[in-house]
């Protein structure tokens, strides 16, 4: 059975590291039929920048963003796929500001019942995957822990692809390992 998944790549940057790494990703997964439709975070159009705590998401019944912009299109979006993807480099050992905006108002996807002590959320079975790059050998684990433990939180099953060692912004076009080890990826997951 074909997968669809969404990728929602951080990068401000059009032929960098992450890009070509969802590039490869995305040839390796189209193999087994996957259908991917890729958001560049960067070129959505926000009317704030991250979650502002409104908490008005827990008194509606759908599992939305109240705040009407392109980021609510992409909450949407992660409703109806298969596999999430979160695709970023490494800034200041954290997710890119673009994709952590659309990271945080996931949080219009789940309801809590804090007297009940429980919470449910459409995402618990998808697979939650990060994609990530660093010019050295630092920081990729502390990027990937928020990702594991929202996904552990949640219920979903947790996958990432780090690529240490990549190398300044296009670099990582001259790694045939990090190339391979990126389809490769890409066909597990698909």
């Amino acid at each position: 059975m074909s997968k669809n998944i969404l990728v929602i790549s951080g990068s401000p940057k059009k032929d960098g590291n992450t890009s070509l790494l969802i590039e490869w990703f995305k040839q390796g997964a189209v193999v087994n039929g996957a259908r991917i439709e890729i958001i560049s975070a960067a070129s959505l159009k926000c009317k704030v920048n991250g979650c502002t705590s409104c908490r008005m998401c827990q008194k509606n019944k759908e599992y939305e963003c109240v705040i009407k912009d392109d980021v609510t299109k992409v909450l949407k979006k992660m409703l109806e796929v298969d596999v999430i993807v979160m695709a970023t480099p490494l800034y200041f050992f954290g997710p890119s500001a673009q994709l952590k905006i659309v990271f945080d108002r996931m949080f219009s996807l789940y309801k809590w019942d804090n007297d009940a002590g429980s919470m449910q959320t459409p995402l618990k079975g998808k697979t939650f995957i990060v994609i990530a790059s660093a010019f050295e050998d630092v920081g990729l684990d502390a990027l990937e822990k928020p990702f594991v433990l929202t996904a552990e939180y949640t219920g979903m099953k947790f996958e990432s692809l780090l690529i240490p060692n990549a190398g300044v912004s296009g670099a990582i076009k001259a790694n045939n390992k990090a190339h391979q080890k990126a389809i490769a990826f890409g066909k597990k997951v698909g």
